[in-house]
């Protein structure tokens, strides 16, 4: 049974070498609130690697310390030689070790203490510390409050309120989403008061797009779109060859589901992306219908309740074909 995150105050009181490690396709709140929280125990003294699973999007390169981070798919030995040195594991914005493939073989074969800082659903029982909390806006508001915690509120620098404050943003919607609460907006008061800088963090998120990121969201809101209103539901799909036809780049599809879920009267959204021999699926709900049980129960996936993921190794059109057969089981709760 883990513990609360109270012990590690006194276990950081001594310098350690410490890996951070995230999810599969890392996002803005996988990488802001693993940099924010890197950037936090450098402050302390400690010896840090930022490890992922694969590369992320060039959006989120300009955050502090992202030239550190070791992308263990073209460098495992690196990864794997951090992570053998390491004292202490800080996991985080994913909950079962599964979802970070070798990376999470290798941290279940290490003998020193877990951490799990994370607000996904029923996380599994690998780690000797946690902090978390399914109503967290982020993950990277979590270690805003792990940080507090620590008594590291004064250490909140320019850096790291900027890491936070995009993790925070991204992982809301910028502020939209249900889970934004009271709380979270008292955060993001207190790293703007620390240096954060909200304008700019947005545009460097959302106003970064290259032309041919335009001209692929264009021929997919206009070719690829399919609405099922029997069911409320809308969805797209890109295969390989139209992924390449756009000289696509990481992080290119990012909130192209949104764009379904917006439809008036559509309450259940879905992206599927054909990327070497296998299939990304994005799925985005509105009001009760729970994604997170639906990719859970036919897509090898998981997450929140209104947005979640999955992957299959079937053939676009299969994979297609399966969630249009599902879907008359969801009827009356899409319904």
């Amino acid at each position: 049974m883990a513990k609360g995150i109270s012990p590690l105050k006194k276990i950081l009181a001594t310098k350690k070498r410490i890996a951070i490690v995230t999810h599969w396709s890392p996002d803005g709140d996988a990488i802001g609130s693993s940099l924010g929280l890197a950037n936090f125990l450098l402050k302390l003294g400690h010896t840090v690697n930022v490890i992922v699973p694969n590369e992320y999007p060039p959006f989120l390169h300009w955050m502090h310390g992202h030239k550190k981070i070791i992308d263990s798919q073209k460098n495992k030995k690196k990864a794997t030689l951090a992570l053998k040195k390491a004292e202490l594991v800080f996991c985080l914005d994913f909950n079962e070790l599964k979802r970070i493939n070798f990376l999470g073989v290798l941290i279940d074969q290490l003998t020193v203490p877990k951490v799990l800082i994370d607000h996904h659903p029923n996380p599994s029982n690998f780690a000797a510390y946690m902090l978390h909390k399914v109503e967290a806006s982020s993950t990277a508001e979590l270690i805003y409050e792990f940080i507090v915690s620590m008594g590291g509120a004064k250490l909140v620098d320019k850096n790291i309120a900027n890491c936070l404050y995009t993790g925070i943003m991204t992982d809301t919607g910028s502020f939209r989403f249900p889970m934004t609460s009271v709380k979270t907006h008292r955060i993001i008061a207190h790293l703007m008061e620390a240096g954060a800088e909200n304008s700019l963090n947005h545009n460097r998120i959302y106003d970064d797009n290259s032309e041919n990121r335009l001209r692929l969201l264009g021929f997919t809101l206009s070719e690829k779109l399919n609405v099922l209103t029997e069911f409320k539901t809308a969805f797209f799909t890109l295969s390989d060859a139209e992924h390449d036809r756009f000289k696509y780049q990481k992080g290119d599809t990012e909130g192209l589901v949104n764009y379904a879920l917006s439809i008036r009267g559509i309450v259940f959204a879905a992206f599927f992306a054909e990327r070497d021999g296998n299939v990304k699926c994005s799925f985005r709900s509105k009001g009760n219908f729970d994604v997170n049980l639906f990719a859970r129960a036919g897509f090898n996936g998981g997450g929140h309740k209104n947005a979640a993921g999955g992957m299959l190794e079937l053939s676009l059109q299969d994979v297609v074909k399966k969630f249009k057969s599902l879907l008359p089981m969801y009827a009356k709760q899409l319904k």
